[in-house]
């Protein structure tokens, strides 16, 4: 399942750097995660980066983007075939 970021977000600016896939921008008012990019840091990662830095602990599963893992790593591996 990808992530997201709620709206109690402060736009600390900690996440977007820690994301390897580059899943984080800046939105309208806060920070987004782009579901296509995001793979909870499967392959890269045991956790999720952007929920380790988090301060305020804004960024949730997505129930709208349920994936299994070897969707994610599959994904993973699509958006760096430098890496496989």
């Amino acid at each position: 399942m990808a992530l997201r970021i709620t709206d109690q977000c402060v736009n600390c600016d900690v996440c977007e750097p820690a994301c390897p896939n580059g899943a984080i921008s800046m939105g309208a008012k806060i920070y987004e995660i782009a579901p296509r990019l995001c793979t909870e840091c499967v392959g890269h990662f045991d956790e999720p980066q952007c929920i380790v830095v988090c301060p305020v602990e804004c960024i949730e599963w997505d129930p709208d983007h349920v994936e299994t893992p070897a969707q994610l790593l599959a994904r993973k591996l699509a958006l760096h075939p430098e890496v496989a």
